[in-house]
C-alpha cells in the first residue's frame, strides 16, 4: 500500500464478529444518510442536537473558502515580519492544529494550559514576531480568554497595538465574536456553528492556525475529499464502517478500551486528537469507549492489551494490533469522524453531547468565587520528602504503599487515570508514569494533562464506564502570573480545576488521590521512585 493508502486493516477473528454489525449498518444505508446530514441516526432524543452538529460532513468542500483568506493574511504577516504563531485555545481548538503543524513539522506554540511557567515561556518570545491567535468556540472559555488579556497586557506593555496582534477564531454570534469587533482586532474568522469543537478539525478552528504557521491546509482538504465517497459509502467496504463495527463488537464483547498505538503513520500526536473524539463522543450514560494513547506498539498496555481492550494501530502495520488505520491526515480526521460517529449509534448513544463536561467547570467557577476555599482543609494525609499527599491514606509503609493501597481501589478491568496539572514542556518527564504504572498495576493507564484533558477525556471520566480511578499531580507555583481584570491568578485558576474536578470525580464515587509537589522536579523523582517500587 502507498503512503497515500487511507483503509482499514482488521484482525481476522474480530472481523469476522463484526459482520453482523456491519452487514446491518451497510443495509440500513447509515453511511448514505450520515453523508445526507440525517439527524435521526441516533434516535429522537438526540435528534434536535445531531441536526445542529453535521455540519463536519462536507467541510472537505465548505471550508475551501479559507484557504484563501488564510494565505492572504500569512502574506501580509510575513512582510510584517511577524512570523511566530502563538495559538490559546483548549481541546478541539488546539488539538488538530498541534497535529497538523507537528506533522508537517511547522512551528507552532500551543497553549492549552494554566500553568504559569508553562505561559511565561510563551511570553518570552519575541513577541515582535508574534501573532496570537485566540480560539474559542463558546467564546468564553477561560483558559483561553486568560491567555488574550495577558497576551493584550505583554503586548502594551512592549509599545505593540495588542488589537494589530490578535487574530479570532470563533463561532458566530458569540461574545468573542463581538468582542474582536469591537476591539479592532486584526481579523475574526467565524467558524461553521454546525460543528462540534471535537469535530473541527476542518473547520477555521483548525485551519486558521494551522495555516498562518505554514501548513498546507489545501493538501489537507485534499485528503478528505479523497477519501469522502468511500466513506458515505453503503458497502461492506467502507473502511469507517468497518472501523466502527469492529469497534462495536468488540465493546459489545468487554473491550471498552481502544489503545492507540502510531505504527509508522508519519503523523505526529494523532492519538492525542483521537483520545478527544473518541472520549467525548462516546464517554456518557456509563458506557463508551476509552482511548489510551500510548508510546509506541511495543508500550504496556498494546503489545499486552487483555480482554477488556482493543489495540488499535495508527498506521498500515496490524503486526500486535488488532485493528490498523492508515492513511495522511485529512483522510484519518474524516474518517474516524465518522466511524466514531457511527459507533456512537451502535453504543446507542448521542455521540455531539457532553453532558459531565459543564460539571468540573462549575466547581472550579465556584472555588474561584471563595479564594479562602482554594486554601487546603487541614494538613495532608501524609508528606513524603518533596510529596504532600491528600486522599484517604491508611498505610506507614511510605509513598510506594500509599499508591499500592490506592490502586487496590480500582476493580478488576478498570483504568487508572494519570493527571498532571503541571508545565508539560518543563514538567514533560511526568509523562513517563504511565507506561511505568501500566506495567506495574496490569491496568489500561491514561495520562493527561491537566487542565486540556478536562476538555477531552473529562467526559469519559464522570460520563463513561464507572470503573476508573484517578491520581492527580499538581505542583508548587514558583512566579504566579496575574490575569489582567481578572480576581485570580494563573495558578490560582489551576488549583481550581485541579481541586474543582477532583471534589466532581469524588462526588460521583470516584476514587481520587492528589500528589502535591512542593518542589517539582524533586517531587517528580519521588514519586517515580515510588512507581517503581511497586511489584511488576
Amino acid at each position: 500500500m502507498g503512503a497515500e493508502h487511507t483503509g482499514v486493516s482488521i484482525d481476522s477473528t474480530v472481523e469476522s464478529s463484526a459482520a453482523p454489525l456491519l452487514d446491518k449498518l451497510v443495509s440500513d444505508r447509515i453511511a448514505g444518510k450520515l453523508a445526507a446530514q440525517d439527524p435521526t441516526l441516533w434516535g429522537s432524543e438526540a435528534e434536535a442536537e445531531a441536526a445542529i452538529r453535521l455540519s463536519w460532513t462536507t467541510l472537505y468542500q465548505t471550508s475551501r473558502p479559507l484557504i484563501g483568506e488564510i494565505e492572504a493574511l500569512r502574506t501580509d504577516l510575513r512582510s510584517e515580519g511577524i512570523d511566530r504563531i502563538v495559538l490559546a485555545g483548549m481541546g478541539g481548538s488546539s488539538l488538530a492544529p498541534e497535529v497538523i503543524t507537528g506533522t508537517e513539522n511547522v512551528a507552532l506554540t500551543v497553549l492549552d494550559t494554566t500553568d504559569a511557567g508553562q505561559v511565561a515561556d510563551a511570553l518570552a518570545g519575541d513577541l515582535d514576531r508574534t501573532m496570537l491567535v485566540v480560539s474559542s468556540k463558546s467564546g468564553t472559555t477561560v483558559e483561553t480568554d486568560s491567555h488574550r488579556r495577558i497576551f493584550t497586557e505583554a503586548f502594551t506593555e512592549a509599545g505593540i497595538d495588542a488589537a494589530s496582534r490578535i487574530v479570532v477564531v470563533t463561532d458566530p454570534g458569540s461574545a468573542l465574536a463581538e468582542l474582536g469587533e469591537n476591539e479592532g482586532y486584526r481579523k475574526v474568522f467565524l467558524a461553521d456553528p454546525n460543528v462540534g469543537g471535537r469535530y473541527s478539525a476542518l473547520t477555521a478552528f483548525g485551519l486558521v492556525p494551522a495555516g498562518l504557521a505554514g501548513a498546507d491546509v489545501a493538501r489537507l482538504l485534499d485528503q478528505a475529499a479523497g477519501v469522502a465517497d468511500a466513506l458515505s459509502a453503503d458497502s461492506a467496504d467502507n473502511p469507517a464502517l468497518r472501523l466502527a463495527a469492529a469497534l462495536g463488537s468488540a465493546h459489545a464483547d468487554g473491550a471498552e478500551k481502544v489503545v492507540l498505538a502510531d505504527t509508522g503513520s508519519g503523523i505526529a500526536g494523532f492519538g492525542d486528537w483521537a483520545e478527544q473524539l473518541i472520549a467525548e463522543s462516546t464517554g456518557k450514560q456509563g458506557t463508551g469507549l476509552l482511548p489510551v494513547v500510548v508510546e509506541d506498539a511495543g508500550a504496556p498496555g498494546f503489545a499486552d492489551a487483555g480482554q477488556d481492550a482493543t489495540p488499535v494501530a495508527i498506521g498500515e502495520l496490524l503486526g500486535e494490533a488488532t485493528i490498523a488505520v492508515a492513511g495522511p491526515l485529512g483522510a484519518q480526521f474524516l474518517l474516524w469522524e465518522t466511524a466514531v460517529a457511527v459507533a456512537g449509534r451502535l453504543l446507542g448513544i448521542d455521540p455531539f453531547d457532553q453532558p459531565d463536561v459543564e460539571a468540573a467547570k462549575k466547581a472550579a467557577r465556584s472555588l474561584l468565587d471563595d479564594p479562602g476555599s482554594l486554601s487546603e482543609t487541614g494538613s495532608p494525609s501524609a508528606v513524603f520528602g518533596s510529596v504532600e499527599v491528600y486522599g484517604d491514606v491508611s498505610t506507614s509503609d511510605g509513598l510506594a504503599g500509599v499508591l499500592r493501597e490506592f490502586l487496590a481501589t480500582a476493580p478488576e478491568h478498570g483504568y487508572v487515570s494519570v493527571q498532571a496539572y503541571l508545565d508539560r514542556l518543563d514538567d514533560a518527564s511526568a509523562g513517563l508514569l504511565r507506561a511505568e504504572l501500566a506495567k506495574r498495576c496490569r491496568l489500561q493507564t491514561t495520562f493527561g494533562w491537566g487542565p486540556r484533558f478536562l476538555h477531552s477525556t473529562g467526559q469519559y471520566h464522570k460520563g463513561g464506564h464507572p470503573n476508573g480511578v484517578f491520581l492527580q499531580l499538581t505542583g508548587a507555583v514558583e512566579t504566579d502570573i496575574a490575569v489582567p481584570d481578572r480576581p485570580y491568578s494563573l495558578g490560582t485558576l489551576q488549583r481550581a480545576q485541579a481541586l474543582g474536578d477532583g471534589q466532581v470525580l469524588a462526588d460521583n464515587g470516584r476514587p481520587v488521590l492528589r500528589l502535591h509537589l512542593t518542589d517539582r522536579a524533586a517531587g517528580l523523582v519521588d514519586v517515580m521512585r515510588a512507581v517503581q517500587e511497586l511489584a511488576s
